[in-house]
């Protein structure tokens, strides 16, 4: 039956301190699998920062398809411990990112058998859902968002007397910094799904307010990319306007459903 627990559960009789220990036992797994992949990413540190550090030269992807003229922006490091901490840090960003699917996987499995059949269903398509969107707000972030924020905040000049010099660790917390928040706002989609699906929010209403909403899409772009240039700005606002339209689609299905 749809809306019954299965009988079968191998969860069904077990005691809170059973509950407890279980928990105990994935969150040893989840912890053993980010720091696995975390130290795989330690130890292959040329491949790690030949990625992270890519979008600093005009020889990354997203210039050469923009025809951006030749840079290079030199970093630098001013502090004793500030190298190897950064390296660790950055480790453990990838090695969270890369086990993120067992994570989930764990913690689905753990909250699953409390869940009627119906209820698991939602879960697996709420959950992959928002991981798939956040993985695509990274990407959208590493291959337009920040190589655009650093090419114009990283050349930018008030006089030709006053040379830039970025430093690593500004450069790193720029990146993972915008990494995250654009995976959270690609989760828009999902989150919309959610109200409508609960009758909180109506495609109408999202179509009644689609010009304040575009107006807020801006000035969220002007603060996630500083700079004064119209194009970077539309290059920015273009997805997430994207995201409001899918939304409303969203809204939408869901509520037919």
């Amino acid at each position: 039956m749809d809306g019954t627990r299965k009988a079968d559960s191998p969860q069904s009789g077990m005691t809170f301190w059973d509950h407890l220990d279980e928990l105990r036992t994935s969150l040893i797994r989840t912890t053993v699998a980010v720091v696995a992949f975390a130290i795989l990413a330690f130890v292959m540190k040329d491949t790690l920062f030949t990625v992270v550090l890519a979008p600093h030269t005009s020889d990354f992807v997203t210039y050469r398809l923009l025809g951006t003229d030749a840079f290079s922006l030199h970093l630098m490091n001013t502090g004793l411990t500030e190298q190897f901490m950064i390296h660790v840090r950055t480790a453990l960003y990838a090695g969270v990112l890369l086990a993120s699917p067992y994570v989930l996987y764990e913690l689905f499995r753990f909250v699953s058998p409390a869940l009627y059949a119906n209820e698991r269903r939602y879960a697996v398509w709420i959950v992959g859902a928002a991981y798939v969107m956040f993985i695509i707000g990274t990407l959208t972030d590493y291959f337009v968002v920040f190589p655009l924020t650093v090419r114009f905040l990283g050349t930018y000049q008030v006089s030709p007397d006053v040379a830039n010099m970025l430093t690593l660790q500004s450069y790193i917390d720029t990146l993972l910094g915008m990494s995250l928040v654009l995976g959270i706002v690609f989760e828009l989609p999902v989150v919309c799904g959610i109200m409508g699906r609960m009758g909180l929010l109506t495609e109408h209403r999202m179509s009644e307010y689609r010009r304040h909403a575009i107006v807020g899409i801006l000035v969220v772009s002007a603060v996630i990319t500083p700079t004064t240039d119209v194009f970077t700005l539309f290059v920015v606002a273009l997805p997430i306007w994207l995201l409001y339209e899918a939304s409303i689609l969203v809204v939408r299905l869901t509520r037919r459903r």
